[in-house]
């Protein structure tokens, strides 16, 4: 390990802080197995970005909805969410899916937040719906396409899984990682997701538990064909 500068172990990024706590979205466990839980709702518009697989975004939309969060998801790909709103629904509408451009007016509150998000391809038009109080928006990105710098500056968080090693040194420039970090994120496990922003850094594993593997199957950071 480097002296006097920010390069880490890739097993000791779970001691840097993120703003987490012990009120919202379990992403995950860190590298003691101890559960780390993201805040996401706030009092102001809270914007991120995942990189990676849809399963993970699928899982992070079922744990929203598990906390009392409504999800809105916009999307091309209706059918590979189908399944999952109508198990998440359970006769309450909990989750509801919309075209592209097509998300109407959700009206969050404090007392009824709602998690946005945003699948439309690697250059995901500007949405009707921002990021607002209460009304925090995710936007998944296969990988980094010529589109994804502009909105990784705009993001409040980003989450990372694994990226090819071009992928990962672009990253490692945009969100300020370590060299060490920045090379890890090609090596990461299916379930990995590295969630930065350019000061602080915390990698989990997702750990689905067997209910979300029944019905999203196994970890994959790649996208179903269809």
């Amino acid at each position: 390990m480097g002296h006097g500068g920010h390069v880490l172990a890739v097993d000791e990024l779970a001691a840097l802080a993120l703003p987490v706590g012990d009120d919202g979205i379990i992403v995950g466990v860190d590298a003691r197995s101890r559960p780390a839980v993201l805040g996401i709702h706030h009092p102001v518009p809270y914007d991120m970005v995942l990189i990676g697989g849809v399963w993970a975004a699928q899982v992070l939309a079922l744990r929203a909805v598990a906390t009392g969060a409504r999800v809105a998801v916009e999307t091309a790909r209706a059918s590979l969410w189908a399944r999952l709103a109508q198990a998440a629904n359970g006769g309450v509408e909990c989750m509801t899916l919309h075209e592209v451009g097509r998300v109407p007016p959700l009206g969050a509150t404090l007392g009824s937040p709602v998690l946005v998000v945003r699948d439309c391809g690697t250059r995901p038009p500007r949405g009707r719906v921002a990021s607002a109080p209460w009304q925090p928006v995710l936007t998944l990105l296969p990988y980094l396409s010529p589109a994804a710098p502009p909105l990784l500056e705009r993001a409040s968080l980003v989450g990372i899984q694994r990226v090819s090693p071009e992928e990962a040194a672009r990253l490692g420039r945009v969100m300020a990682l370590p060299t060490v970090q920045a090379e890890a994120l090609s090596t990461f496990a299916e379930d990995a997701v590295l969630w930065c922003t350019r000061t602080s850094r915390r990698l989990v594993r997702m750990v689905p538990t067997d209910s979300e593997t029944g019905l999203l199957g196994d970890p994959s950071r790649l996208d179903p064909i269809g």
